[in-house]
């Protein structure tokens, strides 16, 4: 009898290793939509369902704790004057960090009713495009080439301190090349793994597996040559699936070699629907929770969906918005051109 028994417990365990996740299909969706006054929202936070952080182009910081029924500001100011325009946002589990685009870069920690600058730069060239946090002590913002290499500044101690990775110790880019500053997305992370996606004139990828000490970069078949054609954003499922997206922010409507998967880790990139929907998109990412399968992408056309990896997709939403953060596989909060939204799965 217990011999049977565990032939049968056996035989469970070994079925159940072997389902696979069902996929969903979704021919639409509909988002909640807030209206805000005045700003341009290109970086979140999702915390939960009922809460999300975002920081907006008027040195805005907002929350909402309720899931959009009632929001709190706080506006930053720089010298009394200067309202950072804000499109890069990042949190740890006791604070919040908000990055400022051009001269002068400010990087503030910021509490409400309170807010320090944790790092400054100032250069003619200065332009920070996106931030994150691998964990509660590594965290990492990225900008545009100043002499000749990737701007990285990096924290080990939570945020306290930030300082920007020499070039000598980074990959040359080209003339031309740089990230954008669209939607936070142009930084992806697993485990101590990071990427770091470019377009311009080249659009290639940077990693580095040791949390920002070494670097090194990749070739991909994205859309490149000009100014705004190239890789928007990225995302990984684990440390080898992976998946980016962009195209030609000045031709909306194109769909010409602005997605892409890699299998490898990054190394190799191969295109998907090359020719075929969705067009032109500033943010992508991984469903939690579906094994790699779902996928989103929103761009100011439109949301879309995948459900083989990023192999094929499906136009879901005409609503146009820049970022996309999931809180888990049934929900999402997303930010547009003076609007915050929130999607739901099911």
């Amino acid at each position: 009898m217990k011999k049977i028994t565990l032939l049968v417990c056996l035989a469970i365990i070994s079925f159940s290793c072997k389902q696979e996740y069902i996929v969903r299909s979704f021919e639409s969706v509909n988002i909640q939509k807030f209206d805000m006054d005045s700003t341009s929202i290109r970086a979140i936070v999702a915390v939960n369902a009922d809460e999300l952080l975002f920081a907006g182009s008027r040195g805005d910081i907002g929350l909402t704790e309720d899931g959009g029924k009632t929001w709190n500001f706080e506006f930053v100011k720089y010298q009394d004057s200067i309202a950072p325009h804000f499109r890069s946002l990042a949190t740890t589990s006791s604070s919040v960090f908000a990055l400022s685009i051009a001269n002068p870069a400010l990087l503030y920690k910021i509490t409400f009713g309170d807010h320090k600058v944790v790092y400054k730069e100032e250069h003619e060239k200065v332009f920070y495009d996106a931030m994150t946090f691998l964990d509660d002590k590594t965290g990492i913002a990225i900008g545009d080439p100043i002499g000749g290499c990737t701007s990285i500044i990096m924290t080990y101690d939570s945020g306290e301190s930030w300082n920007k990775i020499d070039c000598a110790n980074l990959p040359e880019v080209k003339e031309g090349e740089a990230s954008f500053a669209a939607s936070n997305t142009n930084i992806a992370f697993h485990k101590n793994t990071i990427w770091v996606v470019t377009g311009g004139t080249r659009a290639r990828v940077l990693k580095s597996t040791d949390k920002g000490k070494t670097w090194e970069i990749f070739d991909t078949p994205m859309i490149q040559g000009n100014g705004p054609q190239g890789i928007y954003s990225v995302d990984f499922y684990d440390e080898n699936t992976g998946i980016i997206m962009g195209g030609d922010f000045s031709k909306e409507n194109e769909n010409k070699a602005n997605k892409a998967i890699t299998t490898d880790g990054g190394k190799t990139w191969i295109l998907v629907a090359n020719g075929q929907a969705p067009n032109y998109k500033s943010a992508v990412k991984y469903i939690p929770g579906t094994k790699g399968k779902e996928v989103i992408a929103v761009g100011k056309t439109g949301v879309s969906f995948s459900n083989d990896g990023g192999k094929t997709w499906k136009d879901i939403s005409k609503d146009g918005y820049y970022a996309i953060d999931f809180v888990d596989k049934n929900t999402a909060w997303l930010s547009g051109h003076q609007k915050i939204g929130k999607l739901i799965l099911k």
